[in-house]
């Protein structure tokens, strides 16, 4: 397998924070990338590049070698699903209803909404994420997990080989912190979904990632298998502080006291 993005030399600031400093990296089709670092290290603004939701302002991001910025958001989102760490939506709505906005990118002007096609991949995203058995309920009486797996669903059926989640497990607790990170893996496993996410949790990054890139100050600090990757050493020059690394199940883990 090859690489789905191409980063080179990106650049970002925010007035006269440089953000983004003449960042290269490259993402491998087929696996679970996760990106960690402290707050402010650019992390979630890398994040907004890649998903066309903040304009690139030098350097490129090459999606299977075109540009991105050369690539239409309708044919962007064929392409690419994202769920964002803040989502609403009307108080209303039924999940089955939702779920089918993420058919919106394949529907052409003059085509029926319910299309046999239509119909038939917010089924099979349902069944995905086991939501089909509140699929007439309203999105509102959903708890902060189900509502999660929701917004997964919605990204699902956008039939999709490229997924985005920023911060999936934020504000969960810790069934369905891991029901998501269970979900995101099968997601890999079973539909060969490249996955890109962001996430907080160090020992969450090691147990559910294939490729950890590491950030600090807009730039890559290292980027491979997390347990190559993960140690003392990074932890501390990535979040500056000095945690100590155990084994567990023959795998490292962080003990965050």
């Amino acid at each position: 397998m090859g690489n789905v993005f191409e980063i080179e030399k990106l650049n970002f600031s925010y007035g006269d924070n440089h953000v983004i400093r003449d960042l290269s990296v490259n993402i491998s089709e087929g696996k679970i990338t996760t990106l960690i670092g402290a707050n402010g290290c650019g992390k979630s603004t890398l994040f907004n590049l890649m998903t066309k939701n903040l304009r690139i302002a030098g350097g490129n991001i090459r999606l299977d070698s075109t540009d991105i910025s050369d690539i239409k958001l309708r044919d962007y989102a064929k392409r690419v699903a994202i769920v964002h760490r803040y989502n609403t939506a009307p108080d209303d709505i039924s999940v089955e209803k939702l779920v089918g906005y993420g058919r919106t990118p394949h529907r052409g002007f003059g085509l029926p909404e319910n299309s046999e096609e239509n119909e038939q991949k917010i089924t099979q995203a349902l069944e995905i994420t086991n939501t089909a058995k509140f699929k007439d309920k309203a999105v509102s009486t959903l708890s902060g997990g189900q509502k999660q797996r929701v917004w997964i669903t919605i990204a699902l059926a956008q039939d999709t080989k490229i997924l985005f989640l920023e911060e999936p497990t934020t504000y969960l607790d810790i069934r369905y912190q891991l029901e998501i990170l269970r979900l995101v893996k099968r997601l890999k496993t079973q539909y060969n979904i490249t996955v890109i996410m962001v996430l907080h949790d160090i020992d969450q990054s090691l147990y559910y990632s294939d490729e950890i890139i590491a950030m600090k100050d807009g730039l890559i600090i290292t980027q491979g298998e997390p347990e190559q990757v993960i140690s003392e050493q990074l932890i501390k020059d990535v979040y500056g502080v000095a945690l100590r690394l155990t084994e567990v199940d023959g795998k490292p883990f962080v003990l965050p006291i």
